[in-house]
């Protein structure tokens, strides 16, 4: 059994819809938290934050947001410390931590920083969607001590049940 799989691929492979599958499931009782595409008719309009354990929603980036800018879009930092790290730091109480995502965006905020840190440092089981470039220490941190899994339009599918249940202990 593996408790620890970070997931990886590019842009719009379908990472995030994997991940909330695999909670769904694992059969687990899953706190952590999901980044979504916010969409207006067809275009991405920025992301939002789904808090997995008590379903509060808040935006991540969009365009009129008041923090770090990244690419077009700019952070909510508010959201992102109030929904996203309190998000992670609450799944300490549950059995499946997810982390949706370790990227630019939600490195920004020095409490997320800290609460995916203390995840890690718990014995739950986690997975976490881990941006593809990113150097970032806490990005390399997870690249040495979980199982780092690629995934791409033909596998993700696939991966669904095999990463569940490797997390729940019934693989």
């Amino acid at each position: 059994m593996v408790s620890r799989i970070a997931v990886t691929g590019s842009p719009g492979v379908g990472k995030s819809t994997m991940v909330a599958k695999v909670a769904a499931a694992s059969g687990m009782r899953v706190g952590g938290v999901l980044a979504r595409d916010k969409r207006y008719k067809d275009r991405r309009i920025g992301f939002e934050l789904l808090d997995l354990a008590s379903g509060a929603v808040g935006m991540l980036a969009d365009e009129t947001g008041t923090g770090p800018q990244l690419g077009k879009y700019r952070v909510h930092p508010e959201d992102l410390d109030g929904i996203g790290a309190k998000a992670v730091e609450d799944a300490l109480k549950c059995e499946l931590i997810i982390v949706d995502e370790v990227g630019p965006m939600e490195l920004t905020s020095h409490r997320f920083i800290s609460a995916v840190e203390m995840a890690i440092s718990s014995p739950l089981p986690m997975l976490v969607v881990l941006h593809e470039w990113s150097n970032h220490r806490l990005a390399k941190k997870i690249r040495s001590t979980f199982k780092v899994i690629a995934v791409t339009k033909d596998n993700r599918e696939l991966l669904v049940d095999e990463i569940a249940g490797s997390l729940s202990g019934k693989k």
